[in-house]
């Protein structure tokens, strides 16, 4: 997992296509985290998804990468590594659009209280008072940059630059699902309860994995999450009574 993001100019020498394992690609489009690396990563999955090359069984994104598996009954990087440079050198990635068919979901958090007990801390670290970081987490969407550590789990970005604050030196021995914490100019949301090195800040109803849906995760890469704050009692009153943790979500393109 990177760490940081610096800046939204390309990468020099990135692209690059290189072996992962026995039947897996990876093209990554940078070695740190950038909206620029990041937005890249996304559209190349979704153009890539839509081609019908060969013996593709796998395409997924991490942060600034995109992975991809093979059938090697059908085709191996070797074979496919033309296809893969042509498509590459077809567009400026790193200032494509975004994949079409994205949603900004609306979702109701309450921050602080013993529910998120970790936000006065985190504030300090980000020089603001918990007010005005309450403010400013709730401030813009976050997009998903990438799903992963957990079933349908998000890392969420990027923050303003106080937020580069760096993760704890011990774990917290666990968080609920829907908790939402704080590092590196991320929010991670929580799709299962887990210990972690990231300051919960905020706590959601949220319930991002349900294996027994047709589709189980509920938020995909490209998505933007705009949290909003609310009070305990309120939250209280959407844990009984509000569908999906209270969230709704609206087409974005």
């Amino acid at each position: 997992m990177t760490e940081t993001l610096q800046g939204n100019a390309a990468p020099v020498d990135m692209p690059v296509i290189n072996a992962l394992g026995v039947d897996g690609a990876l093209i990554s489009f940078g070695t740190v985290l950038t909206e620029a690396a990041n937005r890249a990563a996304l559209a190349f999955r979704a153009a890539i998804s839509a081609t019908d090359m060969p013996g593709l069984i796998e395409v997924s994104t991490s942060l600034t990468s995109v992975y991809l598996r093979l059938d090697l009954t059908i085709c191996d990087l070797d074979s496919l590594r033309p296809a893969l440079t042509e498509l590459l050198d077809s567009r400026d990635w790193y200032a494509a659009g975004l994949p079409e068919g994205r949603r900004l979901w609306r979702v109701p958090a309450v921050f602080g209280t013993e529910l998120a007990p970790q936000l006065e801390e985190a504030a300090a670290l980000a020089g603001v008072s918990a007010l005005d970081a309450v403010a400013m987490l709730c401030a813009a969407p976050l997009r998903v940059q990438t799903i992963g550590f957990a079933p349908g789990q998000p890392y969420l970005g990027e923050l303003p630059k106080e937020w580069n604050i760096p993760r704890q030196t011990d774990l917290t021995p666990r968080v609920p699902e829907g908790a939402l914490a704080v590092a590196i100019r991320q929010m991670v949301l929580f799709s299962v309860s887990t210990p972690t090195g990231w300051r919960h800040v905020g706590q959601t109803a949220l319930r991002l994995f349900q294996p027994d849906r047709t589709d189980p995760f509920l938020l995909r890469p490209g998505d933007e999450v705009l949290f909003q704050p609310v009070s305990r009692a309120e939250f209280e009153t959407i844990i009984r009574h509000a569908p999906e943790g209270g969230a709704v979500s609206e087409r974005v393109n």
